[in-house]
């Protein structure tokens, strides 16, 4: 198995996770727009006038090394700590949200309770910027280009970006089945009671395998079924399906995945069940009773929404169902982020885009022979489910720097939990599964 290996950096720990400590080197190869301070006085300026405006009516607490600054908060609410605020102004200044996670990589800032500090910001989203100034946004921030466009070779390019660093940092903060999306702690029945928000490692992989299930369940998945899942992950769901006597195809553009999941179904005595192809979904020939996609969909671009859904409805039987679970998001935010090049696009998911519930539907109505039967929103089990991933990554902050991850990578990677996390907490976000059936 390859392991991507950054260079190593001196360490400093906060109270927030792995943190880049101040004056910590930062290699400009690696990190070049972390390591690099823009020069932007007159938006640097802007933004401080902006921020400052912002912090005051913010339910936050703001700290500098000059004191406090005038904030929204009382003595129990979240604090950003900025310690060093002309770079993080600069930052924020030339790069808008981008500069905000760059600062927060090169150590300009931090939070002891990040993911309480991200929640403020996300639930207060539209107010951050005074509505006259609103226009001006997509004047002045980062617009998406065409390099991380999902053709054939970029959608190679952007899976490896993220899933190939290594099966080895995964293993070390997803539970025991390797699964890298929303866990269903409860599927509605009472099943999982109220443990959701005391739950760890053990209670994650017990709901991981429930929201397996359910997805199988919905689709009819047992024996004899011929099943196509799209996105193999880790290879969880494969073997469930498999086990259950269905003949399961699952494909994926990682290697490293790829690699993992084979021998998983070998190992679990599926394999003969099971065939795990390097390929891409455009690829996929056949018909199948079962298609399965778990939040893979935000990972193929808008450009290609129309082109996986008529595949969802080529591949699929007549009578045949569809299984599909997807972060979602609301959608005059979604129409309104369309052309943003974010943080996330930037460093985390090249080239994806969250759809709207109302965007999936558009298409399926006018490209498919596929309807809606069922739908279940549970983002709340995804917040928890990411609670549970920032805490164990954490926890094996170590064991990450022996793999050669430095602390930049490190502390980028926990802030993506944690940003991820608030936006199911602020509700910006959502996740659903969706069942369909073709007529």
């Amino acid at each position: 198995m390859s392991t991507i290996r950054p260079p190593q950096q001196e360490r400093s720990e906060g109270r927030s996770g792995p943190t880049v400590g101040p004056g910590a080197p930062v290699d400009p190869v690696r990190w070049p727009d972390v390591a690099r301070v823009p020069r932007a006085p007159v938006r640097g300026r802007a933004a401080r006038l902006l921020a400052e405006h912002a912090f005051a009516r913010l339910p936050i607490r703001v700290r500098t090394p000059a004191g406090p600054l005038p904030s929204g908060g009382g003595p129990e609410a979240p604090l950003l700590d900025l310690h060093r605020p002309a770079d993080f102004y600069a930052r924020l200044g030339a790069a808008g949200l981008i500069g905000f996670g760059e600062s927060r990589m090169a150590g300009d800032w931090s939070s002891p309770e990040p993911v309480r500090l991200l929640t403020v910001l996300a639930e207060h989203y539209s107010d951050l910027v005074p509505r006259p100034l609103l226009p001006l946004r997509h004047a002045v921030l980062p617009r998406r280009s065409g390099r991380d466009d999902n053709t054939r070779d970029g959608a190679r390019r952007n899976i490896r970006h993220h899933y190939d660093r290594s099966n080895e940092l995964f293993a070390l903060f997803l539970d025991a089945t390797m699964t890298y999306s929303a866990a269903l702690f409860d599927d509605g029945s009472g099943a999982a009671g109220g443990r959701a928000a005391q739950a760890g490692p053990a209670e994650l992989a017990e709901a991981q395998r429930r929201k397996i299930d359910r997805l199988l369940d919905r689709t009819r998945v047992g024996e004899g079924t011929r099943v196509l899942e799209i996105g193999t992950g880790w290879g969880e769901l494969a073997v469930r399906a498999a086990r259950r006597g269905a003949q399961v195809t699952s494909v994926t553009l990682s290697a490293e995945q790829r690699a993992w999941a084979a021998q998983r179904a070998l190992r679990a005595g599926v394999a003969d069940r099971t065939d795990i192809r390097l390929c891409d979904y455009r690829q996929v020939t056949g018909s199948y009773d079962a298609v399965l996609s778990v939040e893979m969909i935000e990972a193929v671009g808008e450009r290609y929404w129309p082109v996986y859904a008529t595949a969802l409805d080529r591949l699929t039987a007549p009578g045949g169902r569809v299984g599909l679970q997807a972060i979602t998001m609301e959608d005059s935010l979604m129409r309104a982020s369309r052309g943003s090049y974010t943080w996330m696009h930037k460093y985390i998911f090249p080239g994806g885009l969250i759809p709207s519930v109302p965007a999936i539907e558009e298409q399926l109505r006018t490209r498919t022979a596929l309807r809606i039967t069922d739908r279940h929103a549970f983002g709340g089990d995804y917040a928890e489910t990411l609670r549970i991933w920032r805490a164990s990554f954490e926890a094996a902050d170590a064991q990450v720097a022996e793999l050669g991850f430095d602390p930049v990578f490190r502390t980028m990677w926990s802030f993506y939990l944690a940003y991820c996390e608030a936006g199911f907490r602020a509700g910006m976000i959502d996740v659903e599964q969706i069942t369909m059936e073709r007529d």
